[in-house]
């Protein structure tokens, strides 16, 4: 599994994914620092990268598409968190969620859980009861 982390997460963040052995890019590495969304998951699609962002437009983007990839980490924080808490976070959950990034999956992670959503995101089915 290799990373790209969106320019709202700190490049510090893919340095210390990297120190204990996920693949982790920034993409400032690539010159897209102001790259749209859209730019991003094309990219990101293109080298079968997974896409790591507090930025929910990916997921958004994602359904619309019903696109089946690229899979999309989505790091949810309630209070202001440092790098190194979030890298902290996401080092302590990834591993976790691997099959399904795999596979193709938007995946919500938090401080104290994680929610996985499979990849094509479809609309509902008329009259189907939804937990979410």
């Amino acid at each position: 599994m290799r990373f790209l982390l969106d320019s709202n997460l700190s490049h510090r963040v893919a340095q210390q994914l990297n120190d204990v052995g996920f693949g982790a890019e920034h993409v400032r590495d690539h010159g897209m620092q102001h790259a749209t969304d859209l730019e991003i998951l094309r990219f990101a699609r293109s080298y079968s990268l997974i896409v790591v962002s507090e930025d929910t437009d990916f997921g958004q983007l994602l359904a619309e598409q019903r696109a089946a990839s690229p899979s999309f980490v989505l790091l949810r924080t309630h209070e202001p968190m440092t790098p190194d808490e979030q890298a902290g976070v996401l080092i302590a959950n990834l591993r976790s969620v691997s099959a399904d990034l795999e596979q193709g999956a938007i995946v919500v992670v938090e401080r104290s859980r994680i929610r996985v959503r499979r990849l094509p995101v479809l609309p509902p089915i008329p009259g189907q009861r939804t937990d979410e």
